[in-house]
């Protein structure tokens, strides 16, 4: 276990650079949220819900994290061969994969409170590092030989948030310890403790135990012994010689490129290649990759790597040219944020045009999940239309209900768990809706006629819905469930034909899926 870091003073004693920094942290109120939404996300795999559901989840319910992702997935490094926009969190997670949207959301969260402080270029360039090395980390958790080596891209997020703390907090203090450092006389070990009190790396395990980060991410930022790394055997050892390499290298991505950073790596290599089974041929290889990811996240997030310094001139970022730094996102025209008076997108045509793709590249796939695909599903019809909760209903044959089995949306993990009714055909909207596999869209549920077709049921738990879509899912006239999805007001402008027909298109591609298997 880590140790506690409360601060506990004499109040007659003279404030240390330390104390009184931590008590200025901590009054921050921003941050002991971030602690909070960063522990939600490391522990979403521990979790016995769907960890792609789940993540999907946390970064829809952000809406500024839900459009840097899309953001993310649309840049020139994960844009697919096809050239199709990327508009829901579920066709990014398929894409760039699970761990690369969990650290992303991550690395995102953390730019996000801090790169709006005083002297932003100097907390720029920490945050850019601790973004490059949370990919070093992510790299080298591929190829793992310990379960949950994904962990380690967090430990790397995290290895360099001493320096970010004290860079955005107590600046003239962050700038006598690198001018310290630039005598070259000193290791940042010693300049930090000096002047500071402590190392880096202490510091910002004090703060990570206030914010109740899990302690094997805290564990992480221990110091290593000095020279050659030996291979370890335990998964603790192994998470601080992989935080450490990633801030090492993400330090010299910073201030070098092209051939010059291949040879300042060699270094790192003396120090952990044998521990760390790396030789020069992998290194160079996630150079490249590294360097182009870090360019693309920090351009999701408005960061300007063009202010960043490097050894070879202002022609180039890290050895990539000026050219890509300045090109606009290719899903730019899908970010149109005019909306019906409902809620729904001005342009709902084209993002449930956009999700049929999504969902058609899906099945072209053969690593895809039912779920994953019914998920995808379920979102583009909530983000297309604008909904403001959307789930699936399937039938439980051991209770012979129809049961909530997915949902996203205000208030959702407590609707799903009681949106739920019975079998037993009756004469109702979600009845009569499979019985006739008619697909119902309902611009105003106020009228008598709605509201007398209505069950029980529903009136209690969704009183306020004033415009639904129920889609009945049915095979060989066997009702498996349907979706359902509402907003809090009426819906004037209706489902045009055009609509309606991608609509139904999405249901076909669903069922298509679900009776292959």
């Amino acid at each position: 276990m880590a140790t506690q870091a409360s601060v506990h003073l004499d109040e007659h004693a003279p404030l240390s650079p330390r104390d009184h920094l931590l008590i200025k942290i901590n009054e921050e109120s921003n941050l002991p949220t971030l602690g909070v939404s960063i522990t939600k996300v490391v522990e979403i795999t521990s979790s016995g819900e769907d960890p792609v559901a789940k993540l999907a989840h946390f970064v829809l319910a952000d809406v500024a994290l839900t459009q840097k992702i899309l953001r993310l997935s649309n840049t020139i490094h994960y844009r697919t061969s096809a050239g199709v926009p990327v508009t829901t969190i579920s066709r990014a997670i398929f894409l760039l994969g699970f761990n690369t949207i969990k650290t992303s959301a991550m690395a995102m969260l953390l730019v996000d409170c801090f790169k709006d402080k005083s002297h932003a270029s100097s907390v720029r360039r920490e945050l850019i590092q601790a973004l490059c090395a949370s990919i070093v980390g992510r790299e080298m958790a591929q190829r793992s030989r310990f379960q949950d080596g994904e962990e380690a891209a967090v430990a790397a997020l995290f290895k360099n948030v001493g320096k970010i703390l004290v860079a955005s907090f107590d600046h003239p203090l962050y700038t006598r310890i690198q001018a310290m450092l630039a005598t070259g006389k000193t290791s940042s070990h010693e300049a930090s403790a000096t002047l500071l009190g402590c190392s880096y790396e202490r510091f910002g395990e004090m703060a990570l135990q206030e914010w109740k980060i899990p302690d094997t991410i805290i564990q992480s930022l221990a110091p290593l012994p000095a020279g050659e790394l030996k291979k370890v055997s335990s998964r603790g050892d192994w998470l601080k010689q992989v935080a450490s390499f990633s801030d090492a290298l993400a330090s010299l991505i910073m201030t070098s490129s092209g051939t010059s950073l291949s040879e300042k790596c060699k270094p790192l290599l003396l120090r952990y290649g044998k521990a760390l089974e790396l030789d020069q041929a992998l290194l160079d290889e996630m150079l490249v990759k590294v360097e182009s990811e870090t360019q693309q996240l920090a351009k999701s997030m408005d960061i300007a790597m063009s202010d960043i310094r490097t050894d070879e001139g202002a022609s180039t970022v890290n050895g990539l040219p000026d050219e890509l730094l300045l090109k606009t996102y290719d899903a730019g025209e899908m970010q149109n944020n005019e909306r019906y008076a409902s809620g729904k997108p001005m342009h709902a045509r084209d993002l449930l045009l956009a999700g049929v793709q999504d969902v058609t590249q899906m099945l072209a796939s053969e690593s895809f999940r039912l779920n994953d695909l019914i998920l995808l599903v379920l979102e583009t019809l909530y983000s297309s239309m604008g909904f403001r909760f959307a789930t699936v209903c399937l039938r439980d044959l051991q209770s012979a209900r129809y049961v909530a089995r997915l949902a996203i949306g205000e208030n959702y993990s407590e609707i799903q768990k009681n949106f739920a009714f019975p079998g037993k055909p009756d004469q109702n909207l979600f009845h009569l809706a499979m019985t006739n596999n008619v697909d119902l869209m309902i611009s105003d549920a106020s009228v008598p006629k709605i509201q007398n077709l209505l069950p029980e049921w529903h009136k209690k738990l969704m009183p306020d819905a004033r415009s639904f879509i129920i889609l009945p899912l049915v095979i060989q006239k066997k009702a498996l469930g349907l979706f359902y999805a509402d907003r809090a007001v009426s819906a004037e402008e209706g489902v045009p034909p055009d609509e309606t027909a991608l609509i139904k298109t999405l249901k076909s591609q669903l069922l298509a899926a679900m009776m292959r298997g």
